[in-house]
């Protein structure tokens, strides 16, 4: 039986540098304070954990002072830097490059916005990522999740959308073709694409990927959103698609008969962790 690891899988970017300027800071200190989970991964976070990474939040942030807390890939609202600057507290920021962008781009339409424009965001409701988003706007910006969210706009005035940089670029263009279906002749309607590429081109890889195995083995933290959506994709184009976060998930049965077993993963799933996947699963063969 062939086992193979999907050369595609595991960090975007964004993560990797978190994770390396993480590394880098522990290598000379005893602890370092991280703002959420520094990867929607347990298995990572707990590896880091044992280096003396601590996970805090947003009320933790507020009682510390005098200490250097990371801000992870997501991004974080303009509150959170105001409560580090009040604390004395010494950033050391990792947000991803494309996020820090789209943060600057949202500002900016809101900083200009006409009389009326309603700023929207394509994502997930209380994404660390939208939370960052929306804090742009001083928490103004409207936030739909789905073609059903759009009930909530008034389509009599100007819109501006943007979207969450891990969402689908099909999903976008639902939004797109759905604002521009209903708005009111005299509103302005305009859209930018900010989606990261980087992940939004792992769905062709990956449903490629899927196609070419008897079994395919994803593997991600149940956090994830971005491991969802592409799990959802294997499992779109191979039904034996099966979501594991830790090699103890898998069920010898789950490989009864299969030619070759394909392992891939989310953009926060570490490569170490699929390879120990692949272990287990050399370990049933060679049992």
């Amino acid at each position: 039986m062939r086992v193979e690891i999907d050369s595609a899988s595991g960090f975007c970017n964004g993560v990797v540098t978190a994770i390396r300027k993480a590394e880098q800071e522990l290598d000379s200190s005893a602890r370092l304070y991280c703002l959420g989970d520094i990867v929607h991964n347990s298995d990572e976070v707990e590896r880091l954990c044992r280096r003396g990474l601590v996970t805090i939040t947003h009320d933790d942030l507020s009682s510390l002072h005098g200490v250097k807390v990371l801000l992870r890939a997501h991004g974080e609202p303009p509150s959170t830097y105001a409560t580090a600057a009040s604390n004395q507290i010494e950033i050391i920021d990792a947000t991803c490059p494309v996020v820090l962008h789209l943060q600057k781009r949202i500002k900016e339409s809101y900083d200009n916005r006409r009389p009326g424009e309603q700023i929207v965001i394509y994502g997930k409701r209380g994404h660390a990522e939208v939370n960052g988003l929306v804090g742009q706007t001083n928490g103004e910006a409207v936030v739909v999740e789905d073609v059903a969210g759009l009930d909530r706009l008034d389509f009599t005035r100007d819109i501006i959308l943007y979207s969450q940089t891990t969402k689908s670029v099909h999903g976008f263009h639902e939004m797109i073709n759905e604002i521009e279906r209903r708005k009111s002749p005299e509103a302005r309607f305009e859209y930018v694409d900010t989606i990261c590429r980087q992940v939004a081109n792992r769905v062709p890889q990956l449903r490629a990927f899927a196609a070419e195995h008897s079994v395919i083995l994803f593997v991600s933290g149940r956090k994830s959103s971005n491991g969802r959506f592409l799990y959802g994709e294997c499992h779109d184009v191979n039904p034996l698609t099966y979501f594991i976060s830790n090699p103890e998930e898998i069920r010898p049965e789950w490989l009864d008969g299969a030619d070759s077993i394909g392992i891939c993963g989310a953009t926060s799933t570490p490569r170490w962790l699929m390879e120990q996947v692949r272990d287990r699963v050399n370990s049933f063969q060679n049992g």
